[in-house]
C-alpha cells in the first residue's frame, strides 16, 4: 500500500466552527469494460489501488471499507476528507463501476481515475463528470480518460 496518512479522528477542538466552505464539487463516474477477472475479485489489490488513487490525487483517506461477495465479487469504499472514491465489481461480466467524488478545488478526482484506468487496464470506458454545488447539476463528457 502507498504510504498514505489515514487521518485517525479529527479534533473537534481544533475546527473551526465558523469557517465557510465552497459546496463546488466534481463527481465522476466511469463504467469500466474488459477488466481482468482476477483484478476484479481480489479485494485487498482493490482497496490498495484505492487508496494509492486517492493518493495520488492529493486526498486525504478516512477510512476503507470493503466486502468480498460470493460467488464473487467487490465492493470497496473509501471515504475522504474531500467526499469519496467507490468501486462495485463484476468479474463475471469483466465490469466494474467506479466513482470519485470531491469536494472543492484542491483535489482533482480525473488524477485518481487515470491512475485507476492504468493499473486495470479495462478494453473500454464510458464516464461523465457531474458539477455540482453551484446550482443546476451539470452532466459533461469526461475526455482523455488513458485509453
Amino acid at each position: 500500500m502507498a504510504n498514505v496518512k489515514f487521518q485517525e479522528v479529527m479534533d473537534m477542538e481544533t475546527v473551526d466552527s465558523t469557517a465557510t466552505y465552497s459546496t463546488f464539487g466534481r463527481h465522476m463516474v466511469v463504467d469500466f469494460w474488459g477488466v481482468d477477472y482476477d483484478l476484479l475479485n481480489d479485494e485487498q489489490w482493490l482497496k490498495d489501488q484505492l487508496v494509492e488513487a486517492a493518493s495520488r490525487c492529493g486526498a486525504m483517506v478516512l477510512s476503507v471499507q470493503s466486502q468480498q461477495f460470493e460467488p464473487q465479487g467487490v465492493t470497496v469504499l473509501v471515504m475522504l476528507s474531500e467526499s469519496h472514491i467507490s468501486i462495485h465489481t463484476y468479474p463475471e461480466k469483466q465490469f466494474a463501476a467506479v466513482d470519485c467524488f470531491t469536494c472543492g478545488e484542491a483535489v482533482d478526482p480525473k488524477l485518481a481515475l487515470d491512475l485507476l484506468i492504468k493499473m486495470m487496464k479495462p478494453t473500454s470506458t464510458e464516464g461523465r463528470k457531474l458539477v455540482r454545488g453551484l446550482g443546476n447539476i451539470r452532466v459533461e463528457s469526461i475526455e482523455n480518460t488513458g485509453l
